[in-house]
């Protein structure tokens, strides 16, 4: 398709809420930091270097069929995970990377864990993620 020569009334989408096809034989909680993995189907998260962060999950669903015969929604946005004892985020504004479902680490342990957003605040309780 040409560039625009005039004006266009592009259509919008928020995009905060996805409803995202699951990966076969998951369980996944509500609150939970959830990923898409290597074959394009939400998960919950874990370490693995080959996934991308899609969220929280906003309802407790499982499949217990073939991947994609359930879906589930994800909310984008920022939330709190905890931070892991380990290897602890400690630098704001910086990648944090995932462990599970529900934690973040400072590193991506030499390449064994994806991102999961950008760190906007650190607490004694936990690491306010923005997953994009």
């Amino acid at each position: 398709m040409a560039a625009l020569t005039r004006d266009r009334n592009t259509p919008e989408r928020e995009g905060k809420i996805l409803v995202l096809p699951m990966a076969a034989a998951t369980t996944i909680y509500a609150g939970s930091l959830v990923v898409i993995n290597a074959d394009g189907f939400a998960a919950p998260g874990s370490t693995a270097a080959n996934v991308k962060a899609a969220g929280r999950a906003e309802e407790y669903r499982v499949n217990s069929g073939n991947a994609g015969e359930e879906t589930i929604k994800v909310r984008r946005g920022v939330f709190k995970f905890a931070n892991t004892e380990v290897d602890p985020v400690t630098a704001l504004l910086s990648t944090c990377y995932i462990v599970d479902d529900q934690t973040v680490a400072g590193t991506n342990d030499a390449g064994q864990r994806s991102a999961a957003g950008k760190v906007l605040a650190i607490e004694p309780d936990g690491v306010w993620v923005e997953v994009l």
